[in-house]
């Protein structure tokens, strides 16, 4: 699927700047896995690895091709999303497809503009069209529940372990209150990073200084710890 980009005006307190999004090239994966890459450092960890995940992603046999999209700022990348289908084991015996959203990046420079607001706006159109009831990611509650996003709670929707994790979020793309989804989430195995695999892949990227104990990291552990168990 194609679609026709649509600029998109930013004010920031500098200038107006002008985004379009479209889906990301072939041509063009290294320089998103670069953007991937600044826009992480040393956010959640020492470095990080989701430049390595977009990477399995666009392999991946749930990878979502037409939300594989990027934000560009005269010709330049500044802003990625990637998404694939997920499922969430029902409460009532039923397997849910929904769409799982992440990782989703901005250059450090581009930030707190609107990039990654308008980045999900256009994930959840395309979402839509494509039948999709749902986007479920995990991050900071803060930030997603201006993008429409509820605490996962809200929907008895839990994590594989059966708790209820602050971090993961929903975005209903219908009518919420006519959204059964409870059940257990279960995020999909490429998720998971081998540290020998990330290490080699990484190689081929500048040398950048890792740092730990930043603010953002510490944020990031107490939200991950935040668990709740489940009550029937």
């Amino acid at each position: 699927m194609i679609f026709v980009k649509q600029p998109i005006n930013l004010k920031s307190d500098k200038e107006e700047i002008m985004i379009e999004i479209r889906q990301e090239d072939i041509l063009e994966q290294k320089e998103t896995e670069n953007v991937v890459r600044e826009a992480f450092w040393n956010v959640y960890t020492p470095g990080c690895c989701e430049h390595f995940l977009v990477h399995k992603i666009r392999r991946c046999h749930a990878f979502v091709h037409q939300l594989n999209l990027v934000a560009l700022s005269s010709g330049m990348i500044v802003g990625h999303v990637i998404n694939i289908k997920s499922y969430i084991e029902g409460d009532d015996g039923s397997c849910h497809e929904i769409l799982c959203l992440g990782p989703i990046s901005v250059l450090p420079q581009f930030q707190r503009q609107g990039v990654g607001s308008a980045l999900i706006a256009k994930t959840k159109q395309i979402a839509v069209s494509l039948g999709y009831k749902a986007i479920i990611l995990c991050g900071d509650p803060s930030f997603y529940a201006e993008q429409g996003f509820y605490p996962a709670e809200k929907f008895r929707i839990r994590n594989a372990d059966n708790m209820y994790a602050e971090a993961l979020q929903v975005c209903p793309l219908c009518d919420a209150a006519s959204l059964n989804l409870a059940g257990k989430y279960h995020e999909d195995e490429v998720y998971k990073v081998d540290d020998a695999e990330f290490k080699e892949f990484d190689k081929d990227f500048l040398p950048k200084k890792a740092v730990s104990g930043t603010p953002s990291q510490r944020k990031f552990l107490k939200i991950a710890a935040k668990l709740k168990q489940f009550k029937e």
